[in-house]
């Protein structure tokens, strides 16, 4: 995923995509969603780590809660992950992520992940481009450690939203009851570092895509769920999963 330039992707649905038509769809892959899930949990022999990353205000909890209560909550995980903790800090910055990290017939969702350490880190200069480079090759190393030893099939999502649609939600936290929670004063402040973020961001998909990444358009919620769970429903199939035999 070489010179993704993220000003040059839409951040919305096609013209021609249907809205009424797109959420019959997705209620559909919802329901095999929650027989994939239980097969994956039944037969233990694969896990699935969903890591979310995206600017503030661009949907990863409402994300969570579309896609993923539909499925038994025995065999999901959800980690967010904000700023580290002292204990977190004095460790390598893999320390909090891996064990974290799914076990076999489990779906964990990270909610922001790893890649915060070379993001907000480099937007703010806590670290500078050598050891951002450093930290790449390490999460390179750490995925590819899941994907060959513990039959961890990974699934990155980029929530591509447009700084207008942004400001618009974020205004939204000041103004509606209901979202008043979660307002935080600093992400106007981090909104006023977009491109850097942005410039960041591309970098990452550059350096860190042995695993792909998905970049899916999420002005509206509506047509970012249902890419989403598509996307994991083709993931799980491809398992050719099979329920265990009754013990013996």
């Amino acid at each position: 995923m070489n010179n993704i330039k993220l000003k040059e992707l839409s951040t919305r649905a096609p013209n021609d995509v249907d809205k009424a038509a797109t959420k019959v769809k997705l209620v559909g892959i919802l329901e095999d969603l929650e027989k994939l899930q239980n097969l994956l949990y039944a037969e233990g022999k694969h896990s699935l780590l969903i890591v979310i990353q995206g600017m503030d205000a661009s949907g990863k909890d409402g994300l969570t809660r579309d896609v993923f209560t539909s499925m038994n909550p025995q065999g999901v995980v959800v980690s967010p992950f904000k700023e580290p903790t002292e204990e977190e800090l004095s460790h390598d910055f893999l320390w909090r992520i891996h064990h974290k990290a799914p076990a076999k017939g489990m779906i964990h969702i990270f909610n922001r992940s790893h890649y915060e350490d070379v993001l907000v880190t480099r937007v703010h200069g806590m670290i500078d481009d050598a050891t951002a480079r450093k930290r790449m090759q390490a999460i390179n190393d750490f995925e590819k450690l899941l994907t060959e030893h513990n039959d961890t099939h990974i699934l990155k999502f980029y929530l591509h939203i447009s700084q207008q649609e942004q400001l618009e939600r974020l205004e939204e936290r000041m103004s509606l009851p209901h979202k008043m929670w979660k307002y935080n004063p600093d992400d106007i402040k981090e909104s006023k570092l977009w491109g850097h973020y942005m410039k960041y961001y591309e970098d990452v998909f550059e350096h860190c895509n042995n695993v792909p990444w998905h970049i899916i358009p999420a002005d509206q919620n509506w047509y970012k769920s249902y890419l989403v769970a598509q996307t994991i429903q083709k993931a799980l199939e491809g398992l050719n999963m099979k329920f265990p035999g009754m013990k013996k």
